[in-house]
């Protein structure tokens, strides 16, 4: 299994290729909803499928899809930082 730090770099790298502007970084604290946005709604429904398909490929379900998945305060959304957490725990939930 690989370690939460790679995982983490992984979803990184999924965020950084649906970027437009491809000099951005990717950070922890970089948001991924709202008005400061990095990513269109269709680039983040993007991202959801690849990290999916990460998921599966991985041997578990990623449920990107609870009632709090867009709220500005509890979203795994938020963030980069912690849409890659949340990647993790479901992935550590599913050992």
């Amino acid at each position: 299994m690989p370690s939460a730090e790679t995982i983490k770099s992984e979803v990184f790298n999924q965020i950084s290729q649906l970027l437009d502007h491809k000099s951005l970084t990717v950070t922890d604290d970089m948001p991924l909803i709202g008005g400061e946005s990095v990513l269109d709604s269709m680039k983040l429904v993007e991202l959801c499928l690849a990290l999916e398909d990460k998921a599966a490929d991985m041997g578990f379900e990623f449920d990107w899809t609870s009632d709090a998945a867009m709220s500005r305060s509890r979203s795994m959304f938020r963030t980069a930082g912690s849409l890659a957490a949340e990647f993790v725990s479901q992935m550590e939930g599913k050992k």
